[in-house]
């Protein structure tokens, strides 16, 4: 298992960002959370397998449609054994 806390720039706010993603992490199995910040970016922490977590890693840097993902930074956490993911406000 392992963690990674994302920040994802762009145009991610108020096209459907968290809950698309939402949708993806319960497809590929991932667990976690994400969130809007201040800024204008999203952030998030994804915790599962390494291909699963890959596999999300990719999609937040495409997003669903209407999003225009800019850039994606990652930093490794240690896994917290949380189950499910949630869209926080």
């Amino acid at each position: 298992m392992i963690r990674q806390r994302v920040i994802v720039h762009g145009r991610v706010q108020a096209v459907g960002f968290r809950f698309s993603a939402r949708v993806e992490a319960q497809r590929l199995g991932v667990s976690g959370w994400i969130r809007n910040r201040n800024d204008g970016a999203v952030e998030a922490e994804i915790e599962g397998e390494a291909a699963s977590v890959d596999a999300m890693l990719a999609w937040l840097d495409e997003g669903p449609p209407g999003a225009e993902v800019t850039s994606l930074s990652t930093a490794d956490l240690a896994p917290t054994g949380e189950r499910g993911f949630r869209v926080l406000s």
